[in-house]
């Protein structure tokens, strides 16, 4: 690691934790972050849903939320990037404090709460974006939605065309009793739901 680097990660390390998170998105805006450009080599292109990635090394949904810091992301080196969740309308997310470092553990906690601009703006980020490796669109549902499953179903009209492959994200414990969506029945409902929203929009997008 080079001096600077260490230097740079020890000051966001002082920081509080969002505070450093957001610090590091607009350090790579402002091109203050390394960009070693593609890494691959004929054994590590995968072929995945029809994409062709240039190595299998992503970065997930919750870093980039709101797909503030694309290019200079492409450039980092993954084979893959994932923006979002992105709901429907923009919402601030749990109360603060909400991210906590776990300093013996190397690692940190998260309970955002699907704190995103609204798909609206996502989707205007993501279709102006440059050209590169695939970028993913993860849908999420609004907190107060009377009806979660609708919610997914109308980021995928609205943003899914500016996305190359599209997560459903049912998983999140931040977002109350949203993990019951996990059982069969709701499952099933919620991927029809996507799913009919994509041939709506004559979409090819993997989901």
């Amino acid at each position: 690691m080079k001096v600077t680097e260490r230097i740079g990660l020890s000051v966001l390390h002082r920081l509080d934790p969002e505070t450093a998170h957001d610090l590091s998105l607009k350090a790579l805006r402002l091109g203050l972050a390394p960009r070693p450009g593609p890494v691959t080599s004929p054994r590590l292109k995968p072929t995945l849903a029809g994409l062709e990635l240039s190595n299998p090394v992503g970065l997930a949904a919750g870093y980039d939320k709101n797909a503030v810091a694309l290019a200079p992301l492409m450039q980092g080196g993954f084979g893959f990037l994932e923006v979002g969740a992105a709901t429907p309308r923009a919402q601030p997310g749990n109360p603060k404090p909400r991210l906590f470092r776990l300093h013996e553990d190397l690692a940190v906690i998260n309970r955002f709460g699907f704190n995103n601009d609204g798909a609206d703006a996502i989707a205007a980020r993501l279709g102006s974006r440059p050209k590169g490796i695939p970028v993913g669109l993860n849908l999420g549902a609004n907190k107060d939605s009377s009806d979660r499953t609708a919610d997914y179903a109308e980021v995928m009209r609205i943003a899914g065309a500016t996305a190359d492959f599209v997560p459903v994200n049912v998983s999140s414990p931040n977002t109350e009793r949203l993990r019951d969506l996990q059982g069969a029945d709701a499952l099933a409902a919620l991927l029809h739901s996507v799913m009919t929203a994509r041939a709506d929009t004559h979409l090819p997008c993997p989901i």
